[in-house]
């Protein structure tokens, strides 16, 4: 797999929003300059899918920002708007490994069979591994007039499986990654 799909929304996406549970790591950031209450319209750039890119996926992302945007009093148009809105997706292939050890012994400290000291024991390690996907989602919002990126909001999580409703999931979770824009806004 590609380690880095730029401006596609893939499969794994649904996966990245599973839910919102502790797990997806939500950041934002913003530019402490820009006079958010003068933005009032926006629109998208075009997302094109490649490769192995769900246009389902995309669409699901699209229709949550405009959802969100929609509900904070945005309004989208395709003529000389204010803000314009990206969408990324970032995935890399990771492993992680993990060891335990079970150690069997005989007394001991704290054994109920012995204090202090005690006669020699067994053990072994098991050692595991887990492949995951840590994927993200970058939603990064531009002035349409200066072209300065304004306010970014990333999702992050380990993937392990696909979620069971991603209409919901995918709004979920783009719900709280946006929950920050525009700042300083009531929540």
């Amino acid at each position: 797999m590609n380690p880095v799909k730029n401006l596609c929304l893939p499969f794994l996406c649904a996966a990245l929003l599973a839910s919102c549970s502790p797990s997806l790591k939500v950041t934002t950031d913003y530019d402490k300059a820009a006079n958010f209450s003068a933005y009032k319209t926006f629109n998208f750039y075009n997302l094109k899918t490649t490769g192995s890119v769900s246009q389902l996926n995309v669409d699901r992302i699209i229709a949550a920002i405009k959802a969100n945007l929609v509900s904070k009093g945005f309004t989208e148009t395709t003529s000389n708007p204010d803000l314009m809105v990206n969408a990324v997706t970032i995935f890399k292939e990771k492993q992680t490994t993990t060891a335990t050890t079970n150690y069997y012994g005989y007394g001991g400290m704290y054994r109920p069979y012995g204090y202090y000291g005690g006669m020699g024991g067994t053990g072994y390690t098991s050692v595991n591994t887990y492949d995951y996907i840590d994927g993200s989602l970058v939603i990064d919002i531009v002035d349409a007039k200066t072209n300065n990126m304004i306010w970014e909001g990333t999702g992050n999580k380990d993937i392990d499986k696909a979620p069971k409703d991603p209409d919901k999931a995918v709004k979920t979770a783009v719900t709280s990654i946006m929950a920050g824009f525009p700042p300083g806004a009531k929540k």
